[in-house]
């Protein structure tokens, strides 16, 4: 893929965020940009750091796209991942995206000499210039850390974690199936949704470092048994288009897909071999000593 510059995803966020109704996922926003930037299958699944992750290049720089339009003050997220547009957002549709990194820059300039005393050089591409790129990178870190540890488990290994995070996600009667395999299923479980409504499924786990295309997804599918009302793939490769068109089939059943991202995520929400330190903040009321 030739390079696009962080700056140059700007635009294409902003029209992705219009098109979905002013608000998006970040896998919503990935889906609608690559198609306004006309980007091939193999572009799209390009890898940002091969060997060490399977997040792609294009979703890498989307995401510093996302956080320097946040800094400008054009788009907002929850604490649930939602991305929208902000009332500025709303009345700019188009930006300069050289603009929004000089400005941008001479903001954190500005922040980072009234805590230090000092300037901060500024270089026009890079994600560094960003305050919040030392905690990017700590994420990137555990991130590949895991996913190393994930690829390289046995299979049978990783079944059962599989097996294990469908228990923790509210599957029940969750079972993994002998080593022979039955035509690509793994395992299957049931998915209590309420007291009225439950869902038969069955799974199939790939512990790939690679692309899974639609062939894997079909190959599921016609293993299906007639009682199972969907399917799911458990990877910690990436699905391709294809794969993802061909799961969202209207008219065939259903196959839900969870990529490595999405394991690694779910990995660390359940937190299964993965535990989070939360760094205390302590603050000083000095009113209270006043006022004693």
């Amino acid at each position: 893929m030739k390079k696009i510059h962080f700056y140059e995803l700007f635009n294409p966020t902003l029209q992705a965020l219009q098109k979905l109704g002013r608000s998006g996922t970040n896998q919503e926003i990935h889906d609608e940009a690559v198609l306004i930037l006309g980007l091939s299958d193999e572009e799209i699944a390009e890898l940002h750091k091969p060997g060490q992750g399977n997040q792609t290049r294009i979703a890498y720089r989307l995401s510093w796209a996302r956080s320097w339009l946040k800094r400008y003050g054009l788009i907002e997220n929850s604490s649930r991942g939602v991305w929208s547009l902000t009332a500025k957002g709303l009345a700019t549709p188009e930006v300069d995206g050289k603009e929004v990194v000089r400005s941008v820059n001479d903001m954190v300039k500005r922040e980072h000499k009234a805590k230090s005393g000092h300037e901060q050089s500024e270089s026009e591409d890079t994600d560094e210039t960003l305050p919040e790129a030392d905690d990017t990178a700590r994420e990137e870190e555990w991130r590949h850390q895991l996913y190393s540890v994930l690829i390289d488990m046995d299979p049978i290994y990783f079944e059962r974690l599989c097996q294990r995070i469908l228990r923790e996600s509210g599957f029940t009667k969750v079972e993994v199936t002998k080593a022979s395999h039955d035509g690509g299923i793994d395992g299957k479980g049931l998915l209590q949704v309420n007291d009225f409504l439950s869902f038969r499924v069955v799974f199939q786990c790939k512990r790939h470092d690679g692309s899974v295309g639609p062939d894997v997804v079909q190959k599921l599918r016609g293993a299906m048994p007639g009682n199972a009302d969907r399917g799911l793939i458990v990877t910690t490769g990436r699905f391709t288009k294809g794969a993802i068109d061909e799961a969202a089939h209207e008219h065939k059943s259903p196959i839900e897909l969870v990529d490595g991202e999405d394991l690694i995520n779910r990995l660390k929400v359940l937190e299964l071999g993965v535990s989070t330190e939360m760094v205390e903040k302590v603050t000083i009321d000095p009113n209270f000593f006043k006022n004693i």
